[in-house]
């Protein structure tokens, strides 16, 4: 459970009871990270600067009452590089949810950012984003309608440089959904 000083506002906590009584927003990228850390099931760690140096980033957060239940952090896909040319891409780095969120919070969401993203970014021809397969099936991707595109497995992302400690090892699964 969040505690009140985590949240904007100093009110009682109270959950939707459905994810359509949640209002989707853009919020800051410190906000984001923070609900990511409390949050996220893998990967809690965020650096601002990896995500503020991007050309295109946004940050969303999923509220009630006053009160955020989920969060998403998008910006340009980390391996640019290995993605084919023909489209503009924006990944999914990070999607947090509440313990104390409805079900379905995740696809709900997905869904809003999808037409928010179409609006914003009207460049952007693709998504992405990885599902950790040790502690996720993909559910999520899915029922909201993206297609499953590739596997990696155990790629490091030391090999080439020094970096912090790994936050997961695990096999990825790429998905995709073209706007």
């Amino acid at each position: 459970m969040v505690e009140q000083t985590d949240d904007l506002f100093l009110k009682q906590r109270v959950a939707p009871s459905s994810p359509r009584k949640m209002t989707l927003r853009e919020i800051g990228v410190r906000h984001a990270m923070r609900y990511n850390e409390l949050w996220h099931s893998r990967l809690p760690i965020t650096v601002e600067g990896n995500l503020l140096r991007n050309k295109r980033f946004v940050f969303y957060g999923s509220e009630y009452m006053d009160h955020c239940f989920a969060s998403a952090i998008w910006t340009d896909p980390v391996a640019n590089n290995r993605l084919s040319k023909d489209f503009v891409w924006l990944e999914l780095r990070r999607l947090a949810i509440a313990p104390d969120a409805p079900k379905f919070t995740a696809t709900w969401m997905i869904s809003k950012m999808v037409k928010q993203i179409k609006k914003s970014f009207p460049e952007v021809t693709r998504l992405v984003s990885y599902q950790d397969t040790d502690v996720h099936s993909g559910t999520i991707y899915a029922a909201a309608n993206w297609k499953s595109d590739a596997v990696s497995t155990n790629a490091s992302w030391n090999e080439t440089r020094k970096r912090n400690v790994e936050q997961s090892l695990s096999t990825k699964k790429r998905w995709i959904y073209d706007l």
